[in-house]
């Protein structure tokens, strides 16, 4: 029986805990050679795509800017159509936003990268949740939560009525689309590009965000790496699929996976620890407290113990973070966090380091390579999302090192069989209906 294979993307991050800025090795995030670089090994490696995430606005803590976010960072479009000049095959995935930007804007924008690109776009659609992101944009405030999705569909759904302008005998471009965010009429300026559409890609992890993957995605991006929770998620999402006329393959799960590699297991394990305690300074121990607990912690020692007291209600002392929407129940949060202190006997930091993510694959190369398989074969997922700590060199040693044993293994491919992203990721060439935005805008939910 033919091996699964295995999907692999490369996450440039933007705002993270994940990059180690104190390493020398970390390089900068507006110039380009750092992007080129990064795209270039990941294409090296035959990776399905590259990623980048995109923030709308700096965030703050404490009316002040947050120490983790990327200044000056440029614009995603700009870098991507850029990327597309100095790669031929990989696949090119940016972070558009659907609350605050119009149907024929993205049609256009994501139509002309994959024109450019000969058939490598992608699209992750993401919602926006606070009104503080607003602010920034002619709409303001903020679109409650079920608006926010209605939106998502209905403009993904636009966006296809767009993009569909373009077959047909006459192939005039004429488009309309009417609901109740939209309604719009007109014509496409630009031919049917390579894919026909981009690939659409999703991270939304709510009941609503699985459904709106299951009904409208082509890979959603998993925060579920573990290997029970994967295969539990991956299930739940796929199993929505027949609803939709859609079969088992045509979505890939890809969970975001960290990485740390060493010549054996312990060496690993021990630049693993050292990593984590980089990526969690004294300084951001202390920041990821003060989200919990929503009050000013600056005089508490991160070597210390956890506040006694219960978090503060109030307004948020963190605006635009998205990890503050995870603590629903902050005092129940706040009260693990204590009882996992005192159980382990661990500060303040330690605390942080141990709740806020361990890193998914620790290990020799040889290890590293064995968990990815076995997860994918089993699975946990489809393939994986990697974000390495170290940019943008730091996919250079997964890449010369754990590569080659997934495609010794069979499971990965040694060389691009397609040119556009979907050949990649395996997945149905785009079928124009009558109703293109049927699916999107069915979605239950919405």
């Amino acid at each position: 029986m033919p091996r699964k294979q295995i999907h692999l993307a490369a996450h440039f991050p933007g705002v993270n805990n994940t990059t180690v800025w104190s390493d020398p090795a970390s390089g900068s995030h507006i110039e380009f050679d750092s992007f080129a670089h990064f795209a270039r090994t990941a294409e090296r490696a035959k990776f399905d795509f590259l990623f980048l995430a995109e923030g709308l606005r700096l965030r703050e803590h404490r009316g002040q800017i947050y120490d983790l976010d990327v200044m000056g960072r440029p614009d995603t479009f700009t870098v991507l159509n850029a990327l597309a000049a100095v790669t031929d095959r990989l696949g090119l995935a940016g972070t558009i936003n659907s609350t605050f930007t119009e149907p024929y804007d993205v049609a256009r924008q994501f139509a002309s990268l994959d024109h450019l690109s000969g058939g490598r776009a992608a699209w992750n659609v993401v919602t926006s949740w606070d009104a503080f992101t607003g602010e920034n944009f002619r709409r303001g405030g903020f679109l409650p939560k079920d608006k926010r999705y209605s939106r998502a569909k209905e403009q993904l759904a636009a966006t296809a009525a767009i993009w569909d302008s373009r077959t047909g005998p006459d192939d005039r471009g004429t488009f309309e689309f009417a609901s109740d965010q939209f309604d719009i009429h007109g014509r496409f300026a630009l031919p049917r590009s390579p894919q026909g559409r981009p690939v659409i890609l999703q991270a939304g992890d709510s009941e609503e965000g699985r459904e709106f993957a299951a009904a409208s995605a082509d890979a959603i991006f998993s925060r579920h790496s573990e290997p029970v929770a994967g295969r539990a998620f991956l299930a739940d999402v796929k199993g929505r699929l027949a609803r939709y006329g859609r079969g088992w393959d045509d979505l890939k799960i890809l969970p975001s996976a960290t990485y740390v590699l060493g010549d054996t297991d312990a060496e690993a394990a021990e630049r693993a620890e050292v990593v984590r305690y980089q990526q969690v300074s004294p300084q951001t121990a202390i920041v990821f407290a003060e989200q919990l607990w929503n009050t000013d912690l600056s005089d508490r020692d991160p070597d210390g113990p956890l506040p006694e007291f219960d978090p503060v209600e109030g307004e948020l002392v963190s605006q635009g973070r998205a990890s503050v929407r995870q603590y629903r129940d902050p005092k129940a949060v706040a009260e693990q966090w204590r009882s996992l202190a005192a159980e382990k006997n661990l500060s303040l930091r330690e605390t942080v380091i141990e709740v806020t993510g361990r890193h998914t694959f620790v290990g020799s190369p040889a290890t590293v390579a064995a968990a990815i398989d076995d997860a994918v074969q089993s699975d946990a997922a489809d393939g994986y999302v990697l974000v390495p700590h170290v940019t943008p060199g730091g996919l250079d040693e997964f890449a010369d090192r754990v590569v080659p044993l997934l495609q010794d293994r069979g499971s990965f491919r040694t060389d691009y069989t397609g040119t556009t992203l979907r050949e990649h990721l395996g997945l149905p060439p785009v079928a124009t209906t009558t109703d293109p935005t049927e699916a999107a805008v069915s979605a239950p939910g919405a």
